[in-house]
């Protein structure tokens, strides 16, 4: 290598990495510690004896930790997401797939998916109980709901956007049906069915929550609901709103690092 070309690198090395742990270490930390100090000046301007304050909500995580019922709050709802959304992708990849693939299909059973994508999963709550009962059936159905419809439509939308050349490269290789589907239309797919299942997660993790404080008696929503109920512990209220949301954000970070998986990376080239 010559003089100059390694007199240049470590400098630009040397730009590059400070840059990008700023960005992606020391920006979210100074926005997460903004964000904590508006909400304590909150607290103290206005008195209040009903919002916590973060240090109040710090000192409830805790206490739930001490109490040993903090992981069983956690593991309760992330079973109900982790059964609910898997079934939501068993089900969905397949019909999404089908849809995009055949024009009958979509024909057919475009309108019908349609009609029950607009209906909140809230909305089904009462069915839910009445057939399922009060447990985790009810639970489940309501996230199996909410993660469905966009897996189903994010499939379909990335199998009918597969450039027509892919599949009759594919065809001339003799490949048959089903090698055309594997090898071929949902590896092209594949990104677009990474961000319905991105979205999806989300969305099922929002309703776990919801189901949670109506229809079962353990996990984070239900940690909210019985912390107002039981001597209104705010605080605790709050610390389960903390915690969805930290577990939120994990999760969401869990699907974007998929996303960048070297056979998907190439559908994402925009972020």
């Amino acid at each position: 290598m010559s003089p100059i070309g390694s007199s240049r690198r470590p400098k630009v090395e040397g730009r590059r990495l400070p840059r990008a742990a700023i960005e992606g270490l020391l920006l979210p930390l100074l926005g997460i510690g903004g964000g904590l100090a508006v909400w304590h000046a909150a607290v103290v301007w206005s008195s209040t004896r009903v919002f916590p304050s973060p240090l109040a909500v710090a000192s409830g995580i805790g206490e739930l930790a001490r109490r040993g019922v903090l992981p069983g709050y956690i593991a309760s709802s992330l079973l109900r997401v982790a059964v609910g959304y898997g079934l939501a992708a068993l089900a969905g990849i397949p019909l999404g797939t089908v849809m995009g693939r055949y024009r009958s299909a979509g024909t057919a059973l475009n309108p019908v998916v349609q009609l029950l994508r607009p209906i909140s999963p809230l909305a089904w709550i009462p069915i839910a109980i009445l057939t399922l009962g009060v447990g985790d059936g009810a639970a489940i159905f309501l996230i199996f709901l909410g993660a469905f419809f966009p897996i189903v439509f994010a499939t379909m939308n990335g199998v009918i956007a597969v450039p027509a050349m892919y599949v009759q490269a594919g065809e001339n290789f003799g490949l048959s049906a089903g090698a055309l589907l594997w090898r071929v239309i949902l590896p092209a797919a594949l990104p677009q069915v990474l961000s319905g299942l991105r979205i999806a997660l989300g969305i099922a993790w929002i309703v776990v929550v919801a189901a949670e404080m109506l229809a079962v008696d353990s996990g984070l929503g239900y940690l909210i609901i019985d912390a107002r109920n039981a001597g209104k512990r705010y605080d605790l209220v709050v610390a389960g709103m903390v915690l969805i949301g930290t577990i939120g954000l994990a999760l969401d970070r869990l699907m974007r690092r998929l996303e960048r998986l070297r056979s998907v990376r190439w559908g994402f080239h925009n972020e």
